[in-house]
């Protein structure tokens, strides 16, 4: 599936369609996770003049083109787009051949006009395409806080964590398997199983530690790492462990970075200890036991 930061790099690979106009909209596939809007030829004589994520959202924001002001049907229009678990965004020179699973085609036209075709790919079409005002508020109301801004920090973290502050003061502290925690949408969002995995293992703690026994000192280690990981993963174009490229069809390279994940069996780059396997919450933890020891609450 791709996580932040290969939503983040799709995002970076979209602003070269920046300030360039829709001359089309091609609906091949409707029916993803929810049906795309029947009404996406709106976008056509729109400029597309932002992009932005939210978690593992892109938020793409297009306004009447100045040269076809006339034409166009009047305001902005966002378009919400998820990726799902094996969407992608790819750009192609007008008139390429579409591919099987190719949903959804924009083409875009530049101050030269050179065309291009922006295509939705998804194999699984478990990834969707939405109106903003529609659902923006549905979907995106509910999630944490961005793990890259200065709001993730270990006083947040460690907070929630023991409940001593904001809403939550009342209840007891969370004794969740702290990699469980922190892939939680509602605590911080886009840390996908293989930065959980890595950041624990660059923090030195079990990933099935109880979140409420580590100390403010644990959690700070933690929170640095995992924006080191992130960033790391952004610069190097994020992972590709499928079939994920960004809109230029490159692919992700922090895959050949993992210290743990995907090795279980093999060993430990630090201490070459043979690397474990558990299981939390369905997902696959790699670890290694030495440099990252069970604590007596979590065997």
């Amino acid at each position: 599936m791709p996580e932040l930061p290969e939503v983040e790099t799709t995002k970076k690979s979209l602003e070269p369609l920046l300030g360039q106009d829709v001359q089309d909209v091609q609906v091949l596939q409707p029916k993803l996770r929810w049906s795309m809007p029947d009404d996406l030829d709106q976008l056509k004589s729109h400029t597309l003049t932002h992009v932005a994520r939210r978690a593992k959202y892109l938020i793409l924001t297009f306004a009447p083109s100045k040269t076809t002001a006339n034409d166009a049907k009047s305001g902005e229009h966002k378009l919400l787009i998820h990726l799902g678990m094996s969407g992608s965004l790819q750009q192609h020179s007008y008139g390429s051949e579409t591919r099987k699973h190719d949903h959804l085609i924009l083409i875009f036209k530049n101050a030269h006009d050179v065309l291009t075709q922006l295509h939705y790919h998804d194999p699984r079409r478990f990834g969707s395409v939405l109106w903003y005002k529609d659902y923006g508020a549905k979907l995106l109301n509910h999630l944490g806080v961005e793990p890259l801004s200065a709001a993730f920090n270990a006083d947040y973290l460690y907070q929630l964590i023991q409940r001593t502050s904001g809403e939550a003061t009342n209840k007891r502290p969370i004794t969740r398997a702290i990699k469980s925690v922190i892939m939680e949408q509602q605590v911080v969002v886009g840390v996908g199983n293989i930065y959980a995995t890595e950041s624990l293992y660059l923090a030195k703690i079990h990933p099935a530690t109880p979140a409420c026994e580590l100390t403010q000192a644990q959690i700070k280690t933690l929170v640095d790492h995992i924006k080191v990981i992130l960033e790391k993963a952004i610069a190097l174009g994020g992972s590709t462990l499928r079939d994920f490229t960004v809109a230029s069809g490159q692919t992700g390279y922090f895959q050949q970075t993992l210290n743990v994940y995907g090795r279980q069996g093999e060993n430990c780059l630090d201490c070459q200890s043979t690397l474990d396997n558990i299981k939390l919450n369905g997902r696959a933890s790699v670890y290694c036991p030495t440099c990252q020891p069970v604590s007596s609450s979590s065997k």
